[in-house]
């Protein structure tokens, strides 16, 4: 027998449930599927100007505890409604966390917390939860980082994301480029916007890639290409980019590559330099230039949690409602931007 040269650093394997297994475990309804169809629609009309109220993806950095998720979604979903003709809300759900070294990667990976990668158990409760918010009448968006796991999930989602880690990515932009929902990918983490222009002229295009069936079997993918991917800004190390200068900058960028000049602002992560309290700033920033008449802000996002601050995973009892990754702001300083948001689009609808 020659000498192994295979899976030398493998020390286990476990079996992968089938997509096809969850969606029979934990089918979409009729009305569900009519909703999340809806919302699509509704997504690609805003950012495309067809639609002037402002998208607004807005929830926790990443669920941790299921229950707690379930209970803002229950507090977003009438808030939803009432300010429907001015805002289309979506509820931020990421199930996984980008690491820049290591740490807690996400409810599906570790969805314990304590190391021991229940990763089947995590598909199984990401996938009720997203059911369980849609069946409150509430969209749902989340960041795809896996390449494999959509197929888990893609079907109940109205809004997907591409991060600063990932833009560059071929896989990622080809995976883009067959996702059934509208598609946002955010600028590198340096702050480089031309490279997320690249990636979404890429990603409307037809590719063809190997990936994973709905009945878990490989395959090669053939996609049409997605004409709905945008632009997030959401600053870099070279600092924010959401002021007006930043927006007209990106959108004439957009416009010389014959891409829609329509784009979202993530209130978070580089922009606020993690601190939820700055959230607000930027938030004020964007209603003034909504306000003025910018037309090329179409979307916003915001972390935000029942809890304001974040606290680490590890600790324990966890406090009921606190992020365990980026500091969000609390739901009661979340109210007050969404009311400014609305106002401030009702001011640049009459211009």
């Amino acid at each position: 027998m020659h000498l192994p040269t295979f899976d030398l650093r493998i020390r286990a394997t476990k079996p992968l449930v089938a997509p096809a297994v969850l969606e029979d475990e934990w089918p979409l309804s009729d009305v569900g599927a009519s909703l999340i169809a809806g919302a699509r629609r509704e997504i690609a009309g805003v950012l495309s100007g067809a639609d002037d109220r402002l998208l607004v993806v807005v929830g926790p950095c990443s669920i941790h505890d299921p229950a707690v998720a379930l209970e803002y979604a229950q507090l977003l979903a009438p808030i939803a409604r009432r300010y429907a003709p001015d805002l289309l809300v979506v509820m931020r759900v990421y199930f996984e966390k980008p690491r820049t070294v290591v740490g807690w990667k996400g409810l599906i990976n570790d969805p314990g917390l304590d190391g021991s990668f229940q990763i089947n158990h995590g598909l199984r409760l990401a996938r009720q939860l997203m059911l369980e918010i849609v069946a409150l009448g509430l969209s749902v968006g989340t960041e795809f980082l896996d390449t494999t796991l959509g197929q888990y999930y893609a079907d109940l989602v109205a809004w997907g994301a591409i991060g600063a880690r990932t833009v560059e990515s071929q896989v990622h932009r080809e995976l883009a480029s067959g996702l059934s929902m509208p598609v946002g990918f955010k600028n590198r983490t340096d702050g480089d916007v031309q490279v997320a222009v690249d990636a979404i002229r890429t990603a409307r295009h037809p590719h063809w890639f190997p990936s994973l069936t709905r009945d878990g079997a490989p395959a090669i993918m053939g996609t049409a290409g997605n004409e709905h991917t945008h632009l997030v800004l959401r600053g870099g190390t070279r600092g924010p980019n959401f002021a007006g200068e930043h927006i007209r900058a990106a959108a004439e960028l957009l416009g010389k590559n014959e891409l829609p000049p329509h784009l979202m602002v993530d209130c978070s992560h580089a922009n606020s330099g993690r601190d939820p309290a700055r959230q607000l700033i930027v938030a004020a920033d964007l209603c003034a230039q909504l306000a003025a008449g910018e037309r090329a802000l179409a979307a916003v996002m915001i972390e935000s949690n029942l809890l304001g601050g974040t606290q680490d995973y590890q600790t324990r009892p966890l406090v009921h409602g606190r992020s365990i990754t980026d500091a969000c702001l609390a739901w009661e300083q979340t109210l007050p931007v969404l009311d400014q948001f609305a106002a401030a689009v009702r001011v640049r609808r009459k211009k």
